[in-house]
């Protein structure tokens, strides 16, 4: 079980209402427990909580009007939707409008402590991605950056969300490959139904399972109700496998078969359920490699990789760092109630100096940062410089070295590097990936080689 988190129980029935706080409780989270939505609020308003778990049927403002006041007031807040009427329709209706789970009464034990937990884990999976950007002169695509890279991305996510094809986002970890997805569903025609997420490396095989095709009552020790999963919630919208790379060899198999036959099962079920999504995926890893060593399945590379969309690092666009740390800076300031706050040129020289190793995601949480420990409305190079020295394990920037003389060994040896590259290249009509194999290396290596030598690797390459 993830680290325990503050749970706020929403129930008008004294007993349940107990029994969830004393459970919760005991399993490490801080659980607290209010009879109505007006108190969920008014409490919410003077402490804030991870994760709330509330009744449907309430008198007076309901657990569906409490999910919509909560969106409005915190929508980092995962809901939870508890009820004694066990249907789909209400699972799929509260989804829909943005809970994050259902559960059933009555409640198993396990069960309770299990969604609690995945919804935590959520939360905080959300909470280190990129700030959602804002929109350009098209509302249905949001704003990248004013690379070339970025502006290219932008072009193709134009272009995939118009056709109904399976999309491949490429990328490392942080880089806003979940903004790029959003983005696809977005300008789609598909955007009127629901975008559901699924981090397929924050769950281990069995329960990512169930979390995908759901499982009826009986399929598993504490399966007291039938539950749909995120296949069937994402029914006429859009389902985003985020680390798609990580699942394992059965689960494989399981998506193949959704994505080529779009059907598919729930856990215990017998009967073939049609699935009408769209699928868009993500993944930092190299599939090229993983599939040359046998850790993930040929067919199913070649049906997730029909459209691919490379997001390039931060690195790769330094011109971006400056006009998304002056958004993260305006979007920081206001959460964290400070006005207006102004990143001036020193800092913003600063923070262009630095590699970025996390992306996109770092230099929000840097930002955020620099509007917690720094006072005033303008933020400089010194506050950078403050914050940078009390990360120890990031290196102050430095001129790069200089490059080896041309007549030692290690000069040699690069210069025969960047010739059997150029050749490799040459030979494959610029096809990165059949280069990589004419070298006997790794995609992700040439790649590393080529940022090595100056060359970076960009959107829509081989």
């Amino acid at each position: 079980m993830s680290e325990g988190g503050r749970v706020l129980v929403v129930d008008d029935d004294r007993a349940v209402g107990t029994v969830l706080k004393s459970l919760l409780r005991q399993a490490g989270h801080d659980a607290r427990w209010v009879g109505a939505a007006a108190e969920a609020l008014e409490a919410l308003a003077h402490e804030p909580c991870d994760v709330v778990l509330t009744d449907l049927s309430m008198p007076g403002m309901d657990g569906m009007a409490l999910l919509d006041a909560l969106a409005a007031r915190a929508p980092g807040v995962p809901v939870i939707m508890l009820t004694a009427h066990a249907n789909v329709d209400n699972a799929v209706e509260a989804m829909k409008r943005g809970a994050a789970d259902f559960l059933a009464k009555p409640f198993d034990r396990d069960e309770v402590l299990f969604t609690v937990s995945k919804a935590l884990e959520r939360s905080r999976h959300a909470a280190e991605q990129p700030e959602k950007p804002p929109p350009p002169s098209d509302p249905r695509v949001p704003w990248l950056g004013e690379s070339a890279a970025m502006r290219e991305a932008a072009s193709l996510i134009a272009r995939a969300a118009r056709a109904t094809s399976t999309v491949l986002l490429r990328g490392e970890s942080g880089s806003g490959k979940e903004v790029a997805a959003r983005a696809i569903h977005a300008a789609s025609d598909r955007a009127s139904g629901p975008f559901v997420p699924v981090h397929c490396a924050a769950l281990p095989e069995n329960l990512l399972e169930s979390e995908l095709f759901g499982y009826e009552k009986g399929a598993f020790t504490g399966a007291t109700n039938r539950k749909p999963g995120r296949v069937e919630l994402a029914q006429g919208g859009t389902l985003f496998l985020d680390e798609i790379g990580d699942v394992s060899a059965s689960v494989q198999v399981k998506l193949l078969r959704l994505l080529q036959e779009k059907e598919y099962h729930r856990l215990g079920g017998t009967e073939a359920l049609s699935a009408d999504v769209r699928f868009v995926a993500a993944t930092h890893r190299d599939l090229e490699e993983m599939v040359e060593q046998g850790q993930f399945r040929e067919d199913l590379f070649y049906r997730l990789n029909v459209i691919p969309i490379w997001v390039a690092p931060l690195r790769d666009r330094p011109e971006d760092v400056a006009p998304l740390a002056h958004r993260f800076c305006e979007e920081h300031a206001a959460r964290n109630g400070r006005g207006v706050v102004r990143l001036d040129a020193g800092a913003i020289a600063r923070l262009e100096a630095q590699p970025w190793p996390g992306n996109v995601r770092e230099l929000s949480n840097f930002v955020e940062r620099l509007i917690v420990f720094t006072d005033g409305e303008r933020i400089g190079a010194a506050d950078v410089d403050r914050e940078l020295a009390r990360a120890p394990r990031r290196a102050a920037p430095s001129t790069p070295a200089a490059a080896p003389a041309e007549g030692t060994l290690e000069g040699r040896r690069e210069e025969a590097e960047r010739a059997a590259i150029r050749e490799a290249l040459e030979r494959a009509g610029g096809n990165r990936t059949q280069a990589a194999r004419l070298l006997g290396i790794s995609r992700r290596t040439l790649y590393n080689k080529l940022a090595e030598q100056g060359e970076g690797a960009h959107a829509g390459e081989g």
